[in-house]
């Protein structure tokens, strides 16, 4: 068991830090984040069926990061209201070529200043490239969902991404 856990686990301990680095917004939160999710995967291996190892490791982060934040910074969470989140028609998506460089510092900025629902999705499509249905299956929401909550997210970004510009960042 240890080494099929192995071969499951250890090619997505990159995915798994990236995606616990953007939620948690901590480097070295994002890595005891990522090795209490190996624990619970091991702990919870034999349930495992086959499949996107790389989809199931990353929905257990994401739990762990959600757990975290919850017991840490608890003011994190609020509650999603459709009319603040609207958005418009959706732009090019320039942004998401953005994303793919994150080293900019201006996206890095723009990015953590997301509410942590918006900056997961946008992480898990732009940065990791899962598709609809793989964040459908991290996340636990409707495909619709996630594409809906995409395009709010991208529309959020640009907003930020245009603050940035406006103050000269």
């Amino acid at each position: 068991m240890p080494e099929q856990f192995e071969q499951v686990v250890l090619p997505h301990l990159d995915a798994a830090y990236n995606l616990a680095r953007w939620l948690v917004r901590s480097p070295a939160d994002a890595e005891d984040v990522v090795q209490e999710a190996c624990l619970r995967a091991l702990r919870f291996f034999d349930g495992f069926r086959g499949g996107d190892s790389r989809a199931w490791l990353l929905k257990i982060v994401r739990n762990t990061c959600y757990s975290w934040v919850k017991k840490n910074r608890p003011t994190e969470f609020t509650e999603f209201d459709e009319t603040v989140h609207s958005s418009e028609v959706p732009e090019k998506d320039a942004e998401a070529k953005l994303v793919l460089h994150a080293n900019s510092e201006c996206v890095r900025k723009a990015l953590e200043a997301l509410p942590v629902r918006f900056r997961e999705v946008l992480v898990l499509r732009e940065v990791e490239e899962l598709s609809y249905k793989e964040i459908s299956d991290v996340t636990g929401v409707p495909m619709g969902t996630v594409m809906s909550s995409l395009s709010r997210a991208r529309q959020r970004l640009r907003e930020e991404l245009r603050v940035a510009a406006g103050k000269g960042v």
